[in-house]
């Protein structure tokens, strides 16, 4: 696998500098959080950050990510359609090939073929205009319990359903861990369904308790990622390992440190060369 180090995890350092950080510790690329690219790209170009990437030697692997895209009311989904365009254009423009997509909280009665056909409904919709930039969607689950789309289960047969070659699937291990979803959900994919792995650790917490601050670096925490990771090899999924991690104590230390850690501790867990 390649790893990649994402934004969120080094949150308060800006762009540049997480191209710097993850370069240094020897990341293969970056997953660009959202926020810190739009903040570059009020000063500088698409051209300068493809320039930036290039001479720090880094893949941009995706762009996360596009929030809460499903019950949106009419004036929510065309934003939502303008800012699926909009990104996708800067992604097209630096050779990035997958954007991640989150669905919304669950709404008190809300049952579950509604969230089915919403989420299927507008991943066709994104994906129709994210395919004529050559750029893929990666559907992500959220494990915790007021998401609407918990387990890998429902998320792939959401993606099943939408059946479209630039729809994918993310699996993040904390929320694979929290919404409780199975070790032979990873087994029963085909590689080409997933299009990023966010790996990470947390706390010995309940799972109804976790929350994203309780993330800990890959191999400090009981999250199963051992197992996780031996079922990924098992399906031959060589893609991206991106470590995601919204730990505020890892935010307030130097990026630059952050950056190396997060490296040794995916490469060990994956058992890759250091």
């Amino acid at each position: 696998m390649k790893i990649a180090l994402n934004g969120a995890t080094t949150m308060h350092a800006d762009l540049e500098t997480d191209i710097r950080a993850a370069s240094e510790a020897g990341f293969d690329g970056i997953e660009l959080w959202k926020s810190k690219l739009v903040r570059f790209l009020e000063h500088r170009t698409s051209n300068e950050l493809r320039a930036l990437l290039s001479e720090f030697g880094l893949q941009p692997f995706s762009i996360n990510s596009i929030e809460r895209i499903t019950f949106r009311n009419e004036s929510g989904r065309r934003q939502l359609i303008q800012e699926c365009l909009e990104l996708c254009r800067i992604a097209s423009e630096i050779d990035c090939r997958c954007i991640v997509v989150v669905p919304s909280p669950l709404s008190p009665g809300i049952a579950c073929d509604q969230v089915t056909n919403e989420s299927a409904d507008v991943l066709v919709e994104l994906g129709a205009r994210a395919a004529s930039f050559n750029v893929s969607l990666g559907f992500e689950f959220l494990g915790q319990q007021n998401c609407s789309v918990q387990t890998l289960e429902l998320a792939r047969k959401i993606v099943t359903e939408v059946n479209s070659s630039n729809v994918g699937l993310v699996i993040d291990s904390f929320h694979f861990y929290a919404g409780e979803s199975k070790l032979e959900s990873i087994d029963s994919l085909d590689p080409k369904e997933l299009l990023l792995f966010h790996i990470n650790d947390a706390e010995d917490l309940p799972r109804s308790e976790l929350e994203d601050r309780h993330r800990l670096l890959p191999g400090l925490g009981i999250l199963p990622l051992k197992e996780m990771v031996k079922s990924l090899n098992r399906i031959g999924y060589d893609g991206v390992a991106s470590v995601e991690i919204f730990r505020p104590e890892y935010w307030e230390m130097d990026p630059f440190l952050v950056a190396r850690l997060a490296r040794e501790a995916a490469a060990r867990t994956l058992e890759l060369d250091c």
